[in-house]
């Protein structure tokens, strides 16, 4: 399947599937992709997928970016969710330890340099684990920031050349909590400190009342993404 044929499928199942649930969305992805993977952060959108596939497709890959620089609870929430569903979570690290990025860019990057930091640490070991699928999956959804404001639920991603799949496009953060609450799903507890959006712990904030959602991420900076989405 040349380019051109991949973006129309993607255009044409973004239409059929606008209206489907997002356990459907996932359904098809599966069927559809066997290579196929799913990218959890153990944010609230990833944890809900998480609890969906192992109900879908247990034994489909599941993988994380390991910045080396996520909260302990980020990892605490990891190993929960490992224990719960019996799973192995796929790492993907740098290439540079924190240590060799310091030597080699200075101190703190995240703060002279926060989009090399994210290059160096997100994007690189994205685009390396993803060159083993043919599809991926996330959890972005079009209230979370104007910049996902058009995500549609199946979309060719040319960025790193494969099918991606956004089941949870069109749900709403109240959709999300509503789905963790009546599964039982585990979250990171730092949801329940006012961290609606959690990176990287040096990336991010607690957000205060009357804030957007995001306003915690690369606070101070005109950052609002970490390039893992176009």
């Amino acid at each position: 399947m040349n380019l051109f044929e991949k973006e129309a499928l993607a255009k044409l199942k973004a239409e059929q599937l606008e209206q489907a649930s997002a356990e459907e969305v996932l359904q098809y992805a599966v069927e559809t992709f066997p290579k196929i993977t799913l990218a959890c952060s153990f944010g609230a959108e990833d944890v809900v997928l998480v609890d969906m596939l192992q109900k879908i497709s247990p034994k489909t890959d599941i993988f994380y970016l390991d910045t080396d620089f996520h909260f302990k609870e980020t990892y605490e929430t990891r190993d929960r969710l490992a224990d719960r569903y019996g799973l192995k979570f796929v790492r993907a690290a740098p290439e540079l330890t924190p240590e060799e990025q310091a030597e080699k860019f200075g101190p703190e990057l995240w703060k002279s340099n926060a989009n090399e930091c994210c290059n160096i640490r997100k994007v690189g070991p994205l685009t390396t684990i993803l060159t083993k699928y043919d599809a991926w999956i996330t959890g972005i959804r079009r209230d979370q920031a104007p910049t996902r404001a058009n995500a549609k639920k199946v979309e060719y991603d040319a960025k790193f050349g494969l099918m991606k799949f956004n089941p949870l496009a069109s749900w709403t953060n109240e959709d999300v909590w509503a789905y963790i609450r009546t599964n039982d799903v585990i979250y990171n507890p730092l949801h329940d400190r006012n961290y609606p959006s959690i990176g990287c712990e040096y990336c991010t904030r607690q957000v205060m009342p009357g804030e957007d959602p995001r306003a915690g991420r690369w606070s101070g900076q005109e950052k609002t993404e970490c390039g893992l989405h176009k």
